[in-house]
């Protein structure tokens, strides 16, 4: 794919550049809570824009219903932009209508402008061809030239991800060139052992990119939601943890798999449990109990990973060449139960190895619980993205500007 620096090269002075960025940030009452998302894609704004482009930048927010929903707007995210890049930003209120136009025409060189959530218009998600085309062929009249640099949503076939870029000249950002780059090395040019750490909720959402790992890394450690299935899976006793009853024959046929196939495969050995699900809000004390993962009681949840784990997890982790890690261990948003996900943070700042926190939850609670940043070897942006191109999927946002 063609990058950004033949862009530059060629040169953009006066060139409205469309850049498709991920500005996908959580708000809380109008409030951005994590800015990694905005901050990841301004080496290719600034750049643009320096070298006397007008740019264009689009995002989703949320999953507002093909219609304006002012929950959803870009407004935060445009006015934090600007902050960052130390200048106004214009914020059209449309995706493709007068505000877009009138923004983008009063565009002088080096300026920047935030369209309104691409989401807005039902044609942005259509899974009709001619009407994500129509809405492509409409934000293409705003632009001249197009930059990919949203990674968060390459893996969706959306009108500004897949259609647009066939409609104009295209370059992948800094951003997705990095992501690219990450990437390639987790799957072509692996420093081993290739310890891979998979939490968050849901084992189903995790089941393709297992698949893949299985005849790929040397150990995969289980923690979070998801681990409830495997001891499930054992026999054990889950009591009222998240349980996915119905993938149990699958993670059954995993664990016989991985056994198999020399993959280590590593789960917990004791947890944190309580009755009740705790107070995210308030932060109220959950005085949790430690037991062991196979003497769960029967009406009790457990809500991340107990010490001994935590000392195995991080042993396992300490002799790496590549790490990658997606997926809290627990419920890190409560102070009692984020140790589990501090303890393999802490271990991939430890470990000597290519370490890559894959998105999603798992980057939001390294900056939510405090670590440097820049100490890891990569912190993706996009965690669905990430995980398919681990399972090997075609991601249409890639593909579009291989094209």
């Amino acid at each position: 794919m063609k990058t950004i620096d033949e862009l530059l090269a060629e040169g953009v002075e006066g060139k409205r550049v469309f850049v498709r960025a991920d500005l996908n940030v959580p708000l809380a009452d109008g409030t951005i809570t994590d800015d990694g998302r905005i901050r990841a894609v301004l080496p290719t704004v600034t750049k643009l824009a320096d070298a006397g482009a007008k740019v264009i930048v689009a995002s989703h927010l949320g999953r507002p219903k093909g219609a304006p929903d002012p929950q959803f707007s870009l407004l935060p995210a445009a006015e934090r932009l600007g902050e960052l890049l130390g200048k106004p930003v214009a914020f059209a209120q449309d995706t493709v209508g007068p505000a877009a136009h009138d923004a983008v025409d009063g565009l002088e060189a080096g300026q920047v402008a935030v369209i309104e959530n691409l989401r807005f218009n039902a044609g942005e998600t259509s899974k009709d061809d001619t009407e994500r085309g129509e809405f492509a062929d409409q934000l293409a009249a705003l632009a001249d030239v197009y930059v990919g640099d949203g990674f968060g949503a390459v893996h969706r076939k959306h009108a500004s991800v897949f259609d647009l870029p066939a409609r104009l000249p295209h370059y992948a950002g800094f951003l997705i060139a990095t992501e690219v780059g990450v990437l390639k090395k987790l799957t072509e040019d692996v420093k081993r052992p290739y310890v891979v750490a998979l939490g968050g909720a849901k084992v189903s959402d995790k089941l393709a990119v297992i698949d893949q790992l299985l005849g790929k890394a040397d150990r995969l450690l289980i923690g979070g939601g998801m681990a409830y299935t495997f001891l499930k899976a054992q026999g054990h006793e889950v009591g009222i943890s998240l349980l996915q009853e119905d993938q149990v024959p699958k993670v059954k046929e995993y664990i016989k798999r991985a056994e198999e196939s020399g993959v280590e495969l590593v789960l917990p050995v004791d947890v944190l449990v309580s009755t009740e699900f705790p107070d995210l809000k308030t932060k109220a004390p959950a005085n949790p109990t430690t037991v062991a993962a196979d003497a769960i009681p029967a009406d009790q949840e457990g809500l991340d990973i107990g010490p001994e784990t935590r000392k195995l997890y991080a042993s396992k982790l300490a002799d790496a060449g590549t790490v990658f890690w997606n997926g809290p261990m627990g419920v890190f948003e409560h102070p009692d139960y984020a140790e589990g996900t501090k303890a393999i943070a802490q271990a991939l700042l430890d470990s000597p190895a290519f370490t890559v926190v894959g998105g999603g939850d798992s980057a939001a609670a390294v900056r939510t619980l405090g670590f440097d940043e820049n100490a890891f070897g990569h912190i993706s942006t996009g965690g669905g993205a990430s995980l398919e191109y681990l399972e090997g999927k075609t991601l249409p946002g890639l593909a579009a500007l291989e094209n």
